[in-house]
Parts: C-alpha cells; sequence; structure tokens
C-alpha cells in the first residue's frame, strides 16, 4: 500500500477514475439511450421520478462519510499513522452500515406515502420498491471506497465501478424488456431500476474480496505506525461528523431540489395549459434524456474531486500550501480544457445529437439540451471545487453556495415553466442559473483562502479562442456534410472533426504548455508523439 501512497499523484489518480468513469458512461449511455427508447417518455418519468428521491435518501445515508473518510485516512497516512488510519475506517463502516439500514427501512416502508402525497405520481412506487435494497448495500460499498481514496488508490475504485455498472446495465435492460413486454412502463421502469440494487451488490462482493487480499500489507503497516494516539470511538466519531455533515447537507441540496423539481415542473406546466401526460413526457425529456447527455462529461470532474480531496488533504496535513495552490490551478485548467469543449460541441449539435440518441423524440428536445449546455461547464467547476474546499478543510462553502444557488432555481423554475412559450425550458434556465452563483461563490473563496490568482489569458482567454473556433467549425461541417450522408452519420463525423480542430488550436495558441503535459498520466508519451508530429517543440 505504500507504494501505492508514493507514486499516484493527483491527475495519475483522476485519469484512472476518469478512463474508469467514461467506460462506466458508455455503459450506462447502452443503458440509459435504448431504456429511453425501450419504456418511453412516461416509463422515464416513472424512473425519474423514483430515481431523486432514492439518491436524496442515498445521500442522507452515505454522501459526508465517505468524503470526511478519505480526507482524515489521508491525513493520517501523510504522518505514517496507519493503524489511526485503519480505525477511522472501521468506525466509518459501522456507521455507514446502520445509516443505510434506516434508510432502507423509511424508504421502502414510505414509498406509497411519498408518490401519493408528495410527487403526485403513483405510478413510481414500484420503481421505488425495486431500488430500495440499494440503501443496505451503496453505504458499505462506499466504506470501502472512501478508505481505497484515502490511500489513494484508485485502481480499486474503478474496478469496483465498472463492475457496478457493468452488472446494472446488463440485468437492468434485460429486467426493463422483460417487465415492459409483460405488463407495462410502471414495471419496465422498476426493472430497469433494479438493475441499481443488483449493480451495488456486485460490487461491494468485488471490494470486500479486494480488501481482504491486501490484509498481510496492511498488518504491517498497522505494526509499523508511527505517532499513533490511541483514540476513542466517540473522539473518531466526531472528526468524521466535523467533515462528513456539511458535506452531506451539500449533497444533499441537489437531490431534494431535483425532488422538489419533480412536482414544481410537473405542477407548473399543467398551470401552463399542459395536460398531465405531456407535462410527465416533457419532465421526462428534460431529466432523462437531455440532462443525462449533459452529465456526461462530469465523469471526468467528479474522478478530479476524488482525487483532490486526499491530494489537498495530504499537502495541508504536511503544511505544504506551495503544492496544494499548485494542485489547484493545474485542476482548474485541466476541468477548463475539459467541460469547455463538451459544452461548445453539444450546443453546436445539441438537435442533431439528441435525435442521433432519441429519435422517436420531438426536436424540441434538442432545444432542451442546448439550453442545458452551460451547466456542463459550470457543473464540472464545482465538482473540482468541491474537492479543493473539502480537502482544504472547509466543506461549508460548497454547501452556503449550493443553497443560495438552489434557492434561486426553484424560484426562477416555478415562475418560468409555467409560462407556455417557455414551459420545460424554464427549469433548465433555473438548473443553468444555480450553478452559475454557485460557481462564484466557490471561485472567490478559494482564491482568497489559498491567495491564489488564475491569469485571466491563459485561464479564459485561451480556452474560449479555442472553443469558439471548434464550434464555428462543427456548425459549418455538419452543414456542409449533412445533405450529402445523411444527418446522422454528419453529426459523428462533426464531433469527431471538432475534436481535431479543438486539440490543433490548443496546442498552436499555447493552450497548453510542455510541463503541464508533462505531469499528465503518460505526459512523457504524449508530448513525444507531439514533437514527432511537430505541433510542440
Amino acid at each position: 500500500m505504500r507504494s501505492v501512497r508514493t507514486k499516484d499523484s493527483f491527475l495519475k489518480g483522476a485519469f484512472i477514475l476518469g478512463m474508469a468513469g467514461i467506460l462506466v458512461k458508455v455503459m450506462g449511455a447502452f443503458f440509459r439511450i435504448p431504456l429511453g427508447n425501450l419504456i418511453g417518455s412516461k416509463g422515464m418519468a416513472y424512473y425519474q421520478a423514483a430515481y431523486p428521491v432514492y439518491t436524496l435518501f442515498l445521500t442522507l445515508a452515505t454522501a459526508g462519510f465517505p468524503t470526511a473518510l478519505a480526507k482524515l485516512v489521508s491525513e493520517k497516512n501523510a504522518i505514517g499513522d496507519y493503524k489511526g488510519a485503519h480505525k477511522i475506517f472501521k468506525v466509518s463502516y459501522t456507521v455507514l452500515f446502520m445509516t443505510g439500514i434506516l434508510a432502507f427501512l423509511v424508504f421502502f416502508f414510505g414509498a406509497d406515502y411519498i408518490v401519493n402525497n408528495i410527487m403526485k405520481n403513483p405510478g413510481a412506487k414500484s420503481a421505488m420498491l425495486a431500488i430500495a435494497p440499494a440503501l443496505i448495500f451503496v453505504p458499505l460499498m462506499s466504506s470501502y471506497r472512501g478508505y481505497f481514496q484515502g490511500q489513494r488508490d484508485m485502481n480499486k475504485i474503478a474496478i469496483s465501478q465498472i463492475v457496478e455498472q457493468f452488472f446494472r446495465v446488463i440485468l437492468g435492460i434485460g429486467l426493463a424488456y422483460f417487465l415492459m413486454e409483460k405488463v407495462g412502463p410502471e414495471l419496465g421502469a422498476a426493472g430497469a431500476i433494479m438493475g441499481a440494487t443488483i449493480g451495488a451488490v456486485a460490487s461491494i462482493l468485488y471490494l470486500i474480496v479486494t480488501y481482504f487480499k491486501g490484509s498481510k500489507q496492511r498488518k504491517i503497516d498497522i505494526r509499523n505506525s508511527k505517532h499513533f494516539k490511541d483514540e476513542s470511538v466517540m473522539t473518531v466519531l466526531k472528526k468524521l461528523l466535523v467533515v462528513a455533515i456539511p458535506i452531506t447537507i451539500g449533497a444533499s441540496v441537489m437531490p431534494l431540489v431535483n425532488m422538489i423539481d419533480n412536482v414544481i415542473v410537473i405542477d407548473r406546466l399543467m398551470v401552463g395549459g399542459y395536460t398531465h401526460t405531456q407535462a410527465l413526457e416533457m419532465f421526462g425529456q428534460l431529466t432523462g434524456m437531455a440532462m443525462s447527455i449533459v452529465n456526461l462529461p462530469s465523469v471526468i470532474t467528479v474522478a478530479m474531486s476524488m482525487s483532490l480531496v486526499p491530494a489537498i488533504s495530504e499537502a495541508f496535513a504536511l503544511g505544504n500550501k506551495v503544492k496544494a495552490r499548485k494542485d489547484t490551478q493545474s485542476a482548474i485548467k485541466v476541468t477548463l480544457l475539459i467541460v469547455l469543449p463538451c459544452a461548445f460541441g453539444m450546443a453546436s449539435l445539441a438537435t442533431p445529437i439528441m435525435q442521433l440518441l432519441y429519435p422517436k423524440e420531438p426536436t424540441t428536445v434538442g432545444t432542451i439540451l442546448l439550453f442545458l449546455t452551460p451547466c456542463v461547464v459550470f457543473l464540472g467547476l464545482i465538482q473540482s471545487m468541491n474537492g479543493i474546499l473539502q480537502g482544504m478543510g472547509k466543506p461549508m462553502i460548497p454547501v452556503i453556495a449550493l443553497v443560495i444557488g438552489m434557492i434561486f432555481k426553484i424560484v426562477i423554475s416555478y415562475t418560468l415553466t409555467a409560462i407556455p412559450s417557455i414551459n420545460v425550458l424554464g427549469s433548465a434556465i433555473g438548473t443553468v442559473s444555480a450553478y452559475l452563483i454557485a460557481v462564484l461563490i466557490e471561485l472567490a473563496c478559494i482564491k482568497k483562502a489559498m491567495g491564489i490568482k488564475f491569469p485571466a489569458k491563459e485561464f479564459v482567454i485561451k480556452p474560449l479562442i479555442t472553443v469558439i473556433t471548434m464550434f464555428v467549425a462543427v456548425k459549418f461541417s455538419y452543414a456542409f456534410i449533412a445533405g450529402i450522408i445523411g444527418g446522422k452519420l454528419a453529426t459523428l463525423v462533426s464531433i469527431v472533426i471538432g475534436g481535431i480542430v479543438y486539440g490543433l488550436v490548443l496546442i498552436g495558441i499555447g493552450g497548453i504548455k510542455k510541463e503541464e503535459i508533462l505531469t499528465m498520466p503518460k505526459g512523457n508519451k504524449i508530448y513525444s508523439l507531439l514533437r514527432k508530429l511537430k505541433l510542440m517543440k
């Protein structure tokens, strides 16, 4: 274990988790896209009604503890106290198991009340009951992932994510197909969502086996611990809660707002003159289709956040603020290099992308995606900055930023969604506004706390020049070739052209430098290849 801790930079950890995340998202696309076509807008409305409620319960049961566990374990490891790190894991495991059981009981036996009296969507009950058992297994899975995250051993987390998604996709689609054919969209949605429960069971089994395989090295580390100070269970629990509670509150904000959105969007659309069925379908298009595409790039920024927490925590534990500032600048810049082209690329091909993925849906789905694309940038920055702030020991700042942002979202969504000409786009505008406000607050706090600067030329001007050039290239290429090879193939070709233009312009204007490439995983090989192609000196 010690060798893993010394050789893994935060970028390498982010790369490992990011690659796993991309694979997970690809598998998820093979789940979500055919699922939308299989169970339709109504089935997706049931699925999406149950999932945010489950996410809220899961967040309350687990959200803060894995991050708190990773932070405290990394701090203990930094000073050689491996025995103390392991004790923190054992306490976390016990607490997460107990909260998982409690969340399951409330969720399972309260499902009827939630769907009938709060959401007014009784068709979602079967989906809620199908995913309820996951609330027992996912918290246990999170405790192991948090421990390995603190060890900066991202390989095990990555594999567990792939295992979880594999079983979720295969069995979720299979059950959805079988139940949709036999019964209808209600149980079709339930079958699909049951895959999450099965995936969690598979993942926790892998993590348990992997954990016990490392027992020999772990015992050696514990025997060789330095600076060990025996702390009571209550003392350890208190330290965990100091970090976990703010993170849990912050992580609960989005699922809670999504639950409110369930009620607001459908109700306000009906006030605007739409039928209940139309409102359900539009809600399914917004959350189950367009928002799922917007969330795709976040797989990298979530990985960045997970890798940043132990890295920044370790730097602060050792008093190395210079490294903390350097890691922060690298993280923000890499985040922008990822999310900006994704956002501008989606905006340039919003309608063709949605027609390619959901051919049965109206073209208005593309307009929804277009309005949501700024979220790609803001959400990516929020996720990376959350990791930085949590690593710094300032977990309340993301909470405050998100709460303020989400208040704006609720007001904007409530006001705009009832206007017939705006309809479901009102919720999209509210979401974009919320994320923008949260970004501005978090960025200001990081700059002040670290005394760090982000030069406009490097962090704003060059990236914008690059993505605007890419945007224009994609727009022109699609318009030119769509009439020749058809819209679907033209969409894929234009995406490839956009990626090539982005890379060439980024290197051409010096948007990424030699030393930044060398800090990346496989950086030496990437730089050597660019030199051979005469793209860099």
